[in-house]
């Protein structure tokens, strides 16, 4: 049984449609993450998934219950989302920050107990900002800040974990830490892990299933040959890839990309001697 999917989900922003009526299946245990250009419904989905954002119609469901209808409290024991751009930090130490994501486990004066405390130093520890625990947020860099997000997302102790672009601004080596954290979540744990993420070769290393996003539409979704391959990245891109193998993980690796210029709906007449080359860096 799957336990977090959407029927039919429609999102918008006033009357602008950007996810239209959209059926998606998040496998259970299994690392999931969603790609597409900039403005394609990538973190509009995730937030919804998470109840941040209504939804116009159709119903998003965890363990066979709307979520809508589910107890905050409650619906925060299952899932823990992590957005592109978390606020209201002001004023707090790290420790005071992850200590938040204890918040659905307190009763009464909400006073933290020994299994708390635990869980906290745990989660600063994996993170690595166990150092920073009595500084204030406002004082670290953009990398070391988003670690301490991280560090309360894993503090919520959920099975499921959303992540919206949790490498930002981190340099490769960081990018590296918190997706093999992620990675080992997964393997250890047992934790179902959705994130967008704009690099599409970190999306093949990291990921079992891809879900590739178009104007809020499914272009394809599945294992990750399925997705990174020529044809699906053009249509989502726009873009002419070279495919290979990653030699240590076996993975598709885009290697190089040429940009498909002209209007994207006359795509087969264009030529390919007119296209520009970019670096694979990412989208």
């Amino acid at each position: 049984m799957v336990r977090l999917y959407t029927d039919d989900i429609s999102i918008g922003y006033g009357e602008r449609l950007v996810v239209k009526n959209l059926s998606i299946s998040i496998p259970d245990h299994k690392i999931t993450t969603i790609i597409g250009s900039n403005g394609c419904g990538k973190s509009t989905l995730l937030k919804a998934i998470s109840r941040i954002i209504p939804h116009q119609s159709g119903a998003v469901y965890l363990d066979g219950k709307d979520i809508v209808k589910e107890n905050t409290k409650v619906l925060a024991r299952k899932m823990a989302i992590l957005p592109q751009t978390p606020e209201g930090a002001a004023g707090l130490t790290v420790g005071e920050l992850v200590s938040y994501g204890r918040f659905p486990y307190q009763k009464g004066f909400g006073r933290l107990t020994k299994k708390d405390y635990e869980v906290i130093e745990w989660a600063l520890d994996v993170t690595g900002t166990k150092d920073y625990k009595h500084k204030s947020v406002d004082a670290l860099s953009g990398g070391q800040r988003q670690r301490v997000w991280i560090a309360m997302a894993l503090a919520q102790e959920t099975d499921i974990i959303l992540l919206d672009e949790p490498t930002t601004y981190l340099d490769m080596a960081h990018q590296l830490e918190v997706l093999e954290l992620l990675k080992k979540l997964n393997a250890e744990q047992g934790r179902t892990i959705v994130m967008v993420l704009h690099e599409i070769n970190q999306a093949a290393r990291f990921s079992d299933y891809i879900i590739a996003l178009k104007d809020g539409n499914i272009v394809k979704a599945g294992e990750c040959d399925e997705v990174i391959n020529r044809e699906v990245l053009k249509k989502v891109f726009h873009i002419d890839a070279q495919i290979g193998r990653d030699p240590r993980w076996d993975k598709p690796v885009c290697i190089t990309y040429n940009l498909i210029k002209g209007e994207k709906e006359n795509e087969e007449n264009l030529d390919i001697n007119n296209y520009s080359a970019y670096q694979c860096a990412g989208f």
